[in-house]
């Protein structure tokens, strides 16, 4: 008989099989029947595949997709029952990124590094997060292999993440259509126990709706405007709500590249996450953005938020942390009732499970998952080599451990080369603001907020392409504005909002930095200017010293400023900043502006940077005044002129309390 020949008899057998292993249809579920899932969530990798630091260029385990692998497979063998999301930040943030889109730039028939990471441990869905438009809309067509009908954007298949991405609230500008699905539904079949004890496999249809944060359209306005709208949060999720109610899947979840803010609603909100919840029709949210955890502390005040359990306005939440540090896991239990799937909120409850058990203790960390590192290898291999460029020397440190308390050395360099490219590019475009002084601002990226190695450190010696990357971390664009006096008065006063203020009368510890006010909104402006911060007063009045060349600062003195795309745009929501006062937006990225700089000055010394230019205001305090920075550094305070900072505690984890004495 031939081995392709089909008799009546195989026929009914192969039939029977089929039937066999064909999952119970929802539909004939009876109420009573009960199922546990898990939903998984990764938020804000930016393309931390592998446990690597690239400025520090070690191993550095307490970070790195390749760990949560490991924390994903793991979840999965305890909730058999589950579905895999991404939250969005996902193709930018580090060194491997930048090479394959600006360095190598990858060939379309080429997959991106951090999306074979991801196939291997296989996704379910994710969303579009506000700095993947950071390359442009050709990139990012290009890799997620989506045609746009957009400017630039590609218009073939270009190899892909083999998951679906959805974006409900960008569309073209061209046609009005989304430049991603704004939907879709992904089905698996899960283990649900019947009301006898019996166990059967339906089926369990989960629709995906994304968002990503309005102000793209300002942080990346060099990138998108003309070519995309944006629409608010709660306006898309309305929109495409009753499509996809129409398909009557078993469960909404809204991924959303946001975190929680309940502030009066508006379009253009950052971190709409506590609105969305509030919109009939969600049933699981996905946070990001914010890096951070949700359920946590941070969040245990907040109106209608469980912090502890993970429910927002009575909607199970996740936010899974960022750099891969974390996953987010949410355990629904549902009931069957009316012939639909409802959630058992009593049964259900968030988590955020870290890579690493003890913050910032690397053998508390799990082991890296080992099939992700060979797939990206070569690109490794090739960014490492690419960092180690050599581009001069340094005969001083440049780090940012005090970068708070006034050490200016790591930003000294960047707005020297900020300033410089300005005073040479301005007064080709703008002549008529030849004779503006032209300051600069710069804030210090990383400042601990990772974990003890999350700070800015070059060493004395030979520069390369990696000490310019440690410097500016992120792959802005420059921009200058012009303001006049009462502007950067006002521009100080908000990166000031930094510090708690300091009550002089108090006798315990009291820490000068306000934690919910990130480091990179500190900025710090020099170029002749010098100010005077008093931590004493409330904020918006502790700019109490303003003078330019040794004379005050007159409120209507015109200025430009120097600073990046995202500030000059709006990010932050600095007074005076919405892009309208724009007056050269360049096509140099400041990292290769700051590299360039370096370059022309081959042996950086004290004599090539700018002065410092704040203090704080002299305080006597009966109490201390403390901060932490990474432990053992108070020898390079000392050495950058803060000889009134001393070590208190060690914490034993890379981090340590230090006192600063504002009497002198």
């Amino acid at each position: 008989m031939s081995p392709h020949r089909t008799t009546p008899a195989l026929l009914a057998t192969a039939l029977l099989t089929a039937c066999a292993l064909q999952p119970l249809q929802a539909s004939t579920l009876p109420d009573g029947a009960r199922a546990t899932v898990a939903i998984l969530e990764t938020t804000d990798i930016h393309s931390n595949v592998l446990s690597y630091d690239y400025y520090k260029q070690k191993a550095d385990p307490t970070l790195g997709f390749e760990r949560t692998a490991t924390l994903i497979e793991q979840a999965r063998k305890q909730f058999p029952n589950n579905f895999l999301f991404d939250s969005g930040d996902t193709i930018q943030g580090t060194v491997l990124a930048d090479w394959q889109a600006q360095v190598q730039k990858m060939p379309c028939d080429r997959e991106l590094a951090i999306y074979r990471a991801m196939d291997a441990v296989g996704y379910d869905g994710g969303t579009i997060g506000n700095h993947e438009f950071n390359y442009g809309l050709g990139w990012l067509s290009q890799v997620t292999g989506t045609p746009m009908n957009v400017d630039g954007g590609a218009q073939q298949h270009c190899a892909d993440p083999h998951f679906p991405l959805v974006l409900a609230n960008v569309d073209s500008a061209r046609d009005g259509a989304p430049i991603f699905k704004p939907w879709t539904i992904v089905s698996k079949p899960i283990a649900v126990q019947l009301p006898g004890g019996k166990t059967e496999n339906v089926p369990l249809r989960v629709a995906i709706i994304g968002f990503t944060p309005p102000p793209i359209m300002q942080w990346d306005k060099q990138n998108l405007a003309g070519k995309v709208t944006v629409d608010g949060v709660v306006e898309a999720a309305k929109k495409y709500l009753p499509q996809i109610q129409a398909q009557h899947p078993d469960l909404v979840v809204a991924v959303v590249h946001g975190g929680l803010d309940t502030a009066p609603y508006t379009p253009a909100m950052e971190n709409a996450g506590w609105h969305l919840a509030g919109v009939p029709g969600i049933d699981v949210l996905l946070l990001g953005h914010s890096h951070t955890e949700f359920p946590g502390p941070r969040f245990a005040h907040m109106q209608d938020v469980d912090a502890v359990r993970g429910f927002v306005r009575g909607v199970p939440a996740v936010m899974g942390g960022f750099f891969g540090k974390d996953l987010g896991v949410i355990e629904l239990a549902l009931d069957r009732r009316d012939g639909r799937w409802t959630i058992d909120k009593r049964q259900t409850h968030s988590e955020v499970r870290p890579i690493c058990s003890k913050p910032g203790d690397a053998a508390s960390c799990v082991a890296a998952d080992p099939a992700i590192a060979p797939l990206v290898a070569t690109v490794q291999q090739a960014a490492v080599a690419y960092v180690n460029t050599p581009i001069g020397a340094s005969r001083i440190r440049m780090s940012s451990y005090f970068a708070d308390q006034g050490d200016m050395t790591a930003l000294a360099v960047v707005n020297a080369a900020q300033r410089d490219y300005v005073r040479t590019e301005l007064p080709r475009l703008h002549p008529e603001l030849a004779n503006v002084p032209v300051l600069s601002a710069a804030a210090a990226f990383r400042t601990g907020f990772g974990g003890p190695d999350d700070y800015t450190d070059v060493a004395p010696g030979p520069l390369t392409l990696r000490s310019a990357a440690d410097l500016y971390f992120y792959p802005n664009t420059l921009a200058a504005v012009k303001i006049d006096g009462a502007g950067v008065k006002a521009w100080l006063e908000e990166s000031a909002t930094r510090f708690n203020r300091i009550d002089p009368a108090k006798t315990d510890a009291q820490p000068l930095i306000n934690g919910h006010f990130p480091g990179f909104n500190f900025d710090q402006l020099q170029g002749g200017i010098h100010y005077v911060i008093d931590v004493a007063k409330p904020a918006g009045q502790r700019i109490v010293s303003l003078t330019f060349d040794g004379k005050p600062v007159k409120p209507d003195q015109p200025f430009v400023v120097v600073t990046n795309n995202y500030r000059a745009s709006g990010g932050g929501r600095f007074p005076g900043l919405d892009g309208s006062n724009i007056v050269l937006a360049a096509p140099d990225g400041t990292r290769e502006i700051v590299a360039r700089w370096l370059q022309q000055h081959r042996d950086i010394g004290m004599r090539d940077l700018p002065a410092r230019s704040w203090r704080f205001a002299k305080l006597r305090t009966a109490g201390p005044v403390v901060f932490t920075s990474a432990s053992g550094k108070q020898a390079i305070a000392e050495t950058d002129g803060l000889d009134n900072i001393r070590a208190l505690k060690d914490h034993g984890d890379g981090t340590a309390t230090y006192a600063i004495d504002l009497s002198h």
